[in-house]
């Protein structure tokens, strides 16, 4: 198994800084283990509530209509904030 707790640290030390943080590589090279996995557990072992942690993977079929930005925002909006409504 690749280590990536350097990766990981960065991501912690980052966290809460207001700004989005960005994840590349190519492929197979342990990206969504670095987030679904490894940083899950962080946040979990530090105390975030598992209802507050949002997984996406926009490459399934079933969020398709989220690689529209305007769609996802919506989305996380509203899982945030299930009583926000955006007016027609």
């Amino acid at each position: 198994m690749i280590k990536r707790e350097r990766y990981l640290k960065e991501l912690i030390e980052a966290k809460g800084n207001g700004f989005p943080k960005v994840i590349t590589g190519i492929r197979r090279c342990g990206k969504s283990y670095l987030l679904k996995t490894m940083f899950k557990r962080h946040l979990l072992e530090s105390g975030v509530d598992p209802e507050h942690i949002i997984v996406l993977e926009l490459d399934q079929a079933f969020a398709f209509e989220y690689r529209n930005p305007l769609n996802l925002a919506k989305f996380i909006r509203e899982a945030v904030n299930p009583t926000f409504h955006v007016r027609p």
